[in-house]
């Protein structure tokens, strides 16, 4: 080709396509902004670009996708769900919106399958149990912290969306950030329905009709800077949802009533007053989260329900001083639970107040971080965790590192006090973790193998503190940009294995099984395409056969899914996105729950369209 004929073709540049950041900055591992390639633990963020192919979705469909994270889900959107992450379930990771602790205190575990995907800026993942020391209770299998939209806003704008999907799935939403020189304001709203499916497959509960969803969210945040120094903001994120399920059978009559559903309020609230100088930042908040749950068993008696409301108060003062080339950070918090259900608690409230510190050192050739915390808990006293980290760079692009950590979590309101089965008396779960990896960078790929170890003691089951676990794998992820090509993968291998010596009062002992939902391999790759009108991403996840009861009778088949999404630039102005889950409609299960087997969508799909006013 001449160059006089290379001059009449559309070259696009390297700056025209949308690029990828591989070396981002996270907070959740240290509390202060860092990037990637100077944390310890692993960690892994999801930005806004990855979030937007989860239009109409939730966070559990997110977490699902994400490298060393398996779900167990009692049917469609909006069911029960629990999660797996490094072998530790949902009740041992802490789930954070905006800093403030998120989840049900009577169960434990946080409703991430009620918290819309529309909403939400980004998200952390904090792998391991380096976040007990920095968070306290609950942290021991990691943090996983999710960021409300307006907390980086830089130009006005004002959006609408509208979908729909697989099952009448549909979704509209709205979303504007205004932003000046010392002011932000965000204010966003969706609402998403489905008819679902029948969500049991197999069992004494099935009841052959959809079990349908709908869900509305909304989120706020504003920041104003009060003089050059001094900045104080609010923001909140809130679900009402509803959500159809099969019920299981009257224990009198045996019948399987029909139109059973819950309804569900979730969400969180913060407010901060911080002041920031050359030398120091100060940021004092108070938090409120709330996880509240009407359940009606049968649809044609709203007279009977079962109602579990909790709420969480949470005060935090915290300092960040630069120190010795490093970063220090010292703080003190005050957390107080308290539960409002129609089941009759003997104790309905706890307070929990905290210390914590930690130096964190970034260097050319090595990173360190170190923390200590303190929690003394109302019902059980003092609690201490703690965590060094090193790493070094022995040649260019190559990091090597270990950590270690202890960690450990709290018994649950259920634990303690539910009738009939509470014991006051329980200690805290508590593990000891050690952590080494290896790490290459480079300006296009970031890939890092990880191995940890982990022992587990106290462990709570049947009312008591009788359970050990040994936990130990490898994980694997790898992630390149070359020119206008995205791709990468994940593999995780898992040993989570149950020491529990003690036989239980019903069936043979448990020792050196495997803990259940835990599958020994898991892994996924994707690929994608990016130009300035469009991109396109292919991904694949598999996950091994697992058992769904601790006497390992029942195992669940191995499974790999295939989903594809993509964004179309229509015009500057108006963005198309589709994504088809499932593609090969494979038949797989994901929860199994005394004999009874929920069901799992087949092939589906979403597809919306955004408009931007800027």
């Amino acid at each position: 080709m001449s160059a006089n004929a290379a001059t009449d073709v559309n070259v696009i540049s390297d700056s025209e396509l949308p690029q990828v950041e591989l070396d981002k900055i996270v907070v959740t591992a240290t509390r202060t902004p860092t990037k990637t390639s100077n944390v310890i633990a692993q960690t892994r963020v999801i930005d806004q670009e990855e979030l937007q192919r989860y239009q109409g979705q939730t966070i559990t469909d997110v977490l699902k996708n994400q490298p060393g994270i398996n779900i167990a889900q009692s049917g469609g959107m909006g069911t029960a769900s629990n999660f797996y992450m490094r072998g530790y379930d949902s009740k041992q990771v802490l789930v954070l919106i905006d800093g403030i602790r998120y989840s049900s205190i009577s169960l434990g575990t946080p409703s991430l399958n009620l918290l819309s995907a529309d909403q939400i800026d980004r998200i952390e993942i904090l792998y391991g149990a380096s976040g007990s020391s920095i968070y306290g209770s609950d942290a021991m299998g990691g943090v996983i912290q999710i960021f409300t939209k307006g907390a980086n806003i830089d130009r006005n704008n004002f959006s609408v969306t509208a979908g729909i999907g697989s099952h009448n799935l549909y979704n509209v939403g709205a979303n504007g950030q205004y932003a000046n020189q010392d002011t932000t304001l965000s204010l966003g709203v969706s609402h998403t329905d489905t008819d679902g499916f029948n969500a049991v497959k197999t069992g004494e509960n099935f009841n052959p009709d959809n079990d349908g969803f709908d869900m509305t969210s909304a989120s706020f945040a504003l920041t104003q800077k009060i003089t050059p120094n001094v900045k104080t903001g609010l923001s909140a994120l809130y679900n009402k949802s509803t959500s159809k399920f099969d019920a299981a059978p009257d224990w009198q009559t045996q019948a399987v009533h029909p139109d059973a559903y819950s309804d569900q309020n979730n969400g969180s609230a913060t407010a901060f007053i911080e002041h920031a100088n050359d030398l120091t930042t100060t940021k004092l908040s108070y938090g409120h989260s709330i996880d509240e749950l009407t359940t009606y068993d049968n649809g044609n008696d709203l007279n009977k329900s079962t109602i579990f409301d909790t709420a969480q108060d949470h005060l935090r003062l915290e300092s960040q001083v630069k120190a010795g080339g490093g970063q220090a950070i010292l703080g003190l918090e005050h957390l107080k639970q308290k539960i409002d259900s129609t089941t009759k608690y003997d104790i309905d409230s706890r307070t929990i107040k905290s210390a914590f510190i930690g130096y964190q050192l970034a260097d050319s050739y090595y990173d360190l971080q170190a923390n200590y915390r303190v929690d003394d808990n109302s019902q059980y006293g003092n609690e201490s965790t703690y965590n060094l980290g090193a790493a070094i760079r022995p040649l260019v692009g190559m990091r090597v590192g270990a950590n270690y950590a202890t960690g450990f979590r709290a018994p649950t309101f259920n634990d303690l006090y539910y009738p009939g089965f509470s014991n006051p008396s329980l200690k805290p779960e508590t593990t000891k973790n050690t952590e080494v990896f290896i790490e290459y960078v480079t300006d296009n790929q970031l890939s890092r193998l990880t191995g940890y170890h982990t022992d587990a003691e106290n462990l709570i089951a049947s009312g008591k503190n009788i359970g050990e676990a040994k936990i130990k794998g490898l994980s694997l992820t790898s992630d390149w940009q070359i020119d206008s090509f995205l791709f990468g993968l994940g593999y995780d291998y898992l040993d989570a294995e149950d020491r529990n010596s003690v036989k239980p009062a019903f069936g043979e002992s448990t020792y050196g099984n495997d803990l259940v939902y835990r599958p020994k391999n898991s892994g996924l790759i994707y690929v994608g395409y990016q130009q300035p009108t469009f991109d396109v991403r292919l991904e694949a996840k598999h996950t091994d056969e697992r058992f769904s009861d601790a006497a390992n009778a029942v195992k669940l088949d191995a499974y790999t899914l295939l989903n594809l999404s993509g964004t179309m630039y229509i015009t500057p102005s108006l963005r198309a996105n589709l994504r088809v889950d499932n593609i090969t409609d494979e038949d797989y299960t994901l929860s199994n729950q005394f004999g009874t087997e929920y069901a799992t969508e087949g092939t589906s799909y979403f597809g919306s369209l955004t408009y931007n006013w800027f």
